[in-house]
């Protein structure tokens, strides 16, 4: 759990470094696009993978996350503007399903009753910290919003069968794995940002590049530790899926707290409660 751990501390930091371009009115999309290298030179420089001398390559996976990894932030920002925060807050946490039925379904995980009700408290805390007493702007919802955050629900579904699915693959291993998958995304994220000047004409930005450095050492380290606690419970990924949906939910919380004031209802501190007795219940039942 140690890596869960850490991935969790990784993962609610990129938020934190999200939200603060966002207040400083810094284009998102610029920091997202200039992580990927430094995440790339990151994998290169301190893990130093070996390119396999025999066996084949999983490319159609590789391809996957370069579109997917860079694509989500896209689709998360779509969905916010023309379905509101409450239902794509809804189709982020509950892609769980996802990963969880393709821990018992594809991965061939034991469904234990001890870990059952652990996961099952695990969802009912998700619930709970969905903003529900938020509401959306209606300046900028449409009239047919439910588009988006399906694809929102499938995206961030999807991205984590794909990472568990490259933490099982034996021909290569999971640091030449990233390493590819990180150029690829590199390689999707510029494209990206060509089309975004050339279309929208938005301005390069500058401030973009030094955000984007920071973000790219947490985003590389999140997904490390994600990877090394896959190849640390190879057969328990729904402890992998939960405890790493849950533990951002709880430390997430704290930081909106802490650092940005936010206010935490009834129902979102049974949720922390109800976090906190998930990630134990998994982790030793």
């Amino acid at each position: 759990m140690l890596y869960v751990l850490m991935s969790v501390l990784c993962s609610v930091t990129v938020s934190v470094i999200l939200k603060l371009t966002r207040r400083y009115e810094i284009d998102t999309l610029q920091v997202i696009v200039w992580n990927y290298p430094v995440a790339m030179l990151c994998s290169a420089l301190f893990l130093q993978p070996q390119w396999p001398s025999g066996g084949t390559l999983p490319w159609a996976l590789y391809i996957a996350l370069a579109v997917l990894l860079p694509g989500i932030f896209l689709a998360l920002g779509a969905s916010i503007r023309h379905a509101g925060i409450v239902r794509t807050e809804v189709a982020q946490r509950l892609s769980l399903f996802i990963s969880l039925l393709a821990a018992f379904w594809l991965f061939g995980e034991s469904a234990k009753p001890g870990k059952l009700v652990g996961v099952a408290i695990g969802v009912a805390a998700i619930l709970c910290s969905i903003g529900w007493h938020r509401q959306p702007t209606d300046a900028v919802v449409t009239s047919r919003p439910w588009p988006y955050p399906l694809i929102v629900f499938f995206g961030y579904g999807g991205i984590d069968v794909l990472f568990k699915r490259m933490a099982q693959y034996t021909d290569v291993s999971y640091t030449t794995s990233m390493l590819i998958a990180f150029i690829l995304a590199t390689t999707v994220a510029f494209l990206l940002l060509i089309c975004r000047i050339a279309v929208s004409r938005r301005p390069f930005s500058i401030k973009a590049i030094g955000w984007g450095l920071i973000l790219g050492i947490f985003n590389f380290a999140n997904i490390l530790f994600y990877m090394r606690a896959h190849r640390t419970l190879p057969d328990n990924p729904s402890i992998v899926f939960t405890g790493m949906n849950v533990g951002v939910i709880t430390l997430g919380a704290f930081a909106g707290l802490i650092l940005f004031r936010e206010k935490l209802s009834l129902v979102n501190k049974i949720g922390i409660i109800l976090a906190i007795m998930s990630i134990f219940i998994i982790a030793y039942l």
